[in-house]
């Protein structure tokens, strides 16, 4: 129990410092990795994101993303309809229909009308899983 306290007591004395992405320091029995772990974030690059049709007609926004079983995105959430966030709902698009051209997220074939008729999607419950 004391060696415990020990251990603890000396991780926490340490000098902390600003975590970085793959980076871990638990005490001398682990290694730093001093480098970040490669990828991309999600929330930097989809999450927030407009969505347009070819005309450049703005559909809505990517608010949330759906992820598989077999860990693959399968859908975005995008936000459809409303002005202020009055009126909208969110909608799921099947994530190969979005395509990125020129730095945008478009939709093919898609208008605001499309986009506000799909139905609103609605997240599982645990009552959906029994």
């Amino acid at each position: 129990m004391l060696a415990t306290g020990v251990f603890v007591m000396a991780c926490l004395a340490t000098s902390s410092y600003a975590q970085v992405a793959g980076s871990m320091s638990l005490g001398k029995a682990f290694t730093d990795l001093d480098q970040p772990a490669p990828g991309w974030s999600v929330k930097k690059s989809l999450l927030g994101k407009p969505v347009y049709n070819e005309s450049g007609e703005r559909l809505g926004k990517v608010e949330d993303l759906i992820i598989d079983p077999a860990k693959s995105v399968s859908y975005l959430i995008v936000s459809a309809g409303g002005f202020i966030g009055v009126g909208k709902h969110d909608v799921a698009i099947e994530a190969t229909k979005i395509r990125e051209q020129q730095g945008r997220l478009v939709l093919p074939g898609a208008t605001k009308d499309l986009v506000k008729a799909m139905p609103a999607f609605s997240y599982a419950t645990k009552a959906d899983a029994k």
